[in-house]
């Protein structure tokens, strides 16, 4: 109940605030505590009559919040574009040279990541003017890692070809990421798992995730997946639709 009472309270502040006209601010300090108490009467006897207005309210405030979120976004993709979308060691899906570019920031062990991939990927190619570009993020624990290391060590040696077999191998998972499901995973993308392994211990493995790492607490990435659409950012999984809405809607905006 004191919840409630503390929203209740504070719709009805953003409400008085926002009907009252320029100078009533300095009018409310003017006022006695008698009329202080028939302003308050008045703005309760009003919502009660009326209270749909608090859904009004709370709709007109949530639009507020996600137009000023939408512009710190965008400010900060504009700000972190080399290293978005030109870092010179990212896999690219799709079309290298689309003239629209999404980036995804992945984990291997995560749910919401494999559960996308196909309808991302199947996106991309089906458009054939989309850059889709993978950043390798692991934050599930050590399993994540593993697979993260596995990932970036095979396109560190065999290249992006290879990595794309193995991340659509391990995005197909339906287990943990153990050495052993890790082994396998290599195996039936056509890659020799001991000598992936030799190479996941190279430093350039670890720059590469520390950068990544360092990107995404400045574009305040806590999940996965998330996508850089444009200059958007979208937080979550995004059913292929709702993804190829917001891609015509930003083509057709620019």
């Amino acid at each position: 109940m004191a919840l409630k009472r503390l929203v209740a309270t504070t719709t009805i502040l953003l409400l008085a605030a926002t009907l009252a006209p320029a100078g009533a601010t300095d009018a409310a300090k003017s006022m006695s505590e008698a009329e202080r108490a028939a302003f308050r009467a008045e703005v309760h006897d009003y919502l009660l009559a009326n209270p749909e207005v608090l859904m009004e309210m709370l709709a007109l405030l949530d639009a507020r919040q996600k137009a000023a979120a939408d512009k710190s976004d965008a400010a900060l993709v504009s700000e972190n574009a080399a290293p978005l979308f030109q870092d010179g060691y990212s896999y690219v899906a799709g079309n290298p040279d689309g003239a629209f570019t999404i980036v995804e920031f992945v984990d291997y062990q995560c749910g919401y990541c494999r559960k996308s991939f196909t309808d991302v990927h199947d996106m991309v190619d089906a458009d054939g003017d989309i850059r889709l570009i993978v950043k390798d993020f692991p934050i599930l624990g050590p399993g994540s890692d593993l697979a993260a290391r596995a990932a970036i060590a095979t396109m560190i040696s065999q290249g992006p070809e290879a990595y794309g077999r193995l991340n659509a191998t391990l995005m197909g998972l339906r287990e943990p990421v153990t050495d052993a499901s890790l082994d396998r995973a290599l195996a039936e993308a056509d890659l020799d798992p001991a000598a992936v392994r030799a190479g996941m211990g190279d430093p350039e493995i670890d720059r590469r995730l520390a950068q990544n790492k360092t990107l995404a607490q400045t574009l305040a990435i806590t999940g996965t997946p998330t996508f850089v659409v444009d200059s958007k950012m979208v937080r979550g999984y995004v059913p292929r639709g709702d993804l190829e809405k917001l891609v015509q809607e930003l083509r057709t905006a620019n």
